[in-house]
C-alpha cells in the first residue's frame, strides 16, 4: 500500500472513530509502528489530525467532504446558515443544481424555497430532506453507501451527462494554490464530475476552511465562478483570495 492510500485509510478510521492508536493503525494497515508514526507526523503537518501520546485524534472533524456514521454535523451551524442563505440568491425557479455532500449542502437544501426545481445529488441526507418536497424533482445518480454518500463509477458518467445550471460544492479546505481538497479520494471524481458539467459552480466553504489544504484537490480555484463564505472570514484573508483573482461572496461583508 502506498503512503498516499494509507494516510487516505488513516483518515477514513479516524472521521469513523475519532482517536486511534499506533498500535491499531499498525495492525490494521500491516505496516511497522515507525511506519506509522512517520504517516501520522505528516498528517499532522498538513492540519488533518493531532498526534497524542500513542496514537492521533482528529484536529477539525467538521470539515470533511463526508460525515461520519454517527450523523448530520452540527458544528460551525451559524456560520453554514449565513452561506446557505447567500446561496439561495443564486437559485432560480426552474433551475437544475446539484448539491454536492456535506452538512452546508443540507442547509442549503434545508432552506430551498417552494419554487420548481431539479435537484441533483448523492447525499443521503439531503434525498431525505428533499424527498418530502412535492416541488422538487430528485435525480439520484446511484452507486454503493460511503457513509452518507452514494459513489459508483456509473454515476460520474451519468452526472457528466446532465445539463446542470448551477453546482454547489463542498469542501474540506481551500487554498489559493492547491484549490479545493478533501481528505478522502473516493469523492474527487464524482466532485470533478459536478465542477467540469455545470455552468455555474459554486464553492460554499466556511471561513474555517480558508488557507488549509487536504489530501486529494478535485478543483482550482479558477474553476469556480465564485466562493461562498461567512461573516468571520477575516478583511485580510479575503484580500488574499480576491488578489489571487478569486470571486468571493462573503455573508455580511462590507462593501
Amino acid at each position: 500500500m502506498s503512503a498516499l492510500k494509507r494516510h487516505e485509510r488513516i483518515m477514513e478510521i479516524l472521521i469513523a472513530s475519532q482517536e486511534i492508536t499506533v498500535g491499531e493503525l499498525s495492525d490494521t494497515l500491516h505496516v511497522t509502528g515507525k511506519t506509522i508514526r512517520e504517516d501520522l507526523a505528516k498528517l499532522e503537518e498538513m492540519g488533518l489530525l493531532v498526534r497524542v501520546h500513542g496514537g492521533a485524534v482528529l484536529a477539525q472533524n467538521d470539515q470533511y467532504g463526508i460525515l461520519s456514521g454517527q450523523g448530520v454535523n452540527t458544528k460551525h451551524m451559524p456560520e453554514k446558515a449565513e452561506i446557505a442563505e447567500r446561496a439561495l440568491h443564486y437559485i432560480q425557479p426552474n433551475d437544475i443544481i446539484a448539491l454536492d455532500g456535506g452538512s452546508t449542502t443540507l442547509e442549503i437544501a434545508r432552506r430551498l424555497p417552494a419554487i420548481p426545481l431539479t435537484v441533483v445529488t448523492n447525499d443521503l441526507f439531503i434525498l431525505s430532506e428533499l424527498a418530502k418536497r412535492e416541488q422538487i424533482r430528485l435525480v439520484v445518480p446511484g452507486g454503493e453507501r460511503n457513509r452518507n454518500m452514494l459513489v459508483s463509477s456509473q454515476a460520474i458518467e451519468y452526472v457528466r451527462g446532465l445539463n446542470i445550471h448551477k453546482a454547489f460544492v463542498s469542501s474540506t479546505a481551500l487554498h489559493p494554490e492547491f484549490g479545493l481538497s478533501i481528505y478522502t479520494g473516493d469523492l474527487v471524481p464524482f466532485k470533478k464530475a459536478l465542477v467540469e458539467t455545470a455552468q455555474h459552480v459554486y464553492g460554499v466553504i466556511d471561513h474555517q476552511k480558508f488557507g488549509q489544504f487536504a489530501l486529494w484537490t478535485f478543483a482550482g480555484c479558477q474553476e469556480l465562478d465564485r466562493i461562498i463564505t461567512d461573516s468571520g472570514l477575516s478583511i485580510e484573508q479575503a484580500e488574499q483570495f480576491r488578489q489571487a483573482g478569486i470571486s468571493l461572496d462573503q455573508a455580511d461583508a462590507l462593501s
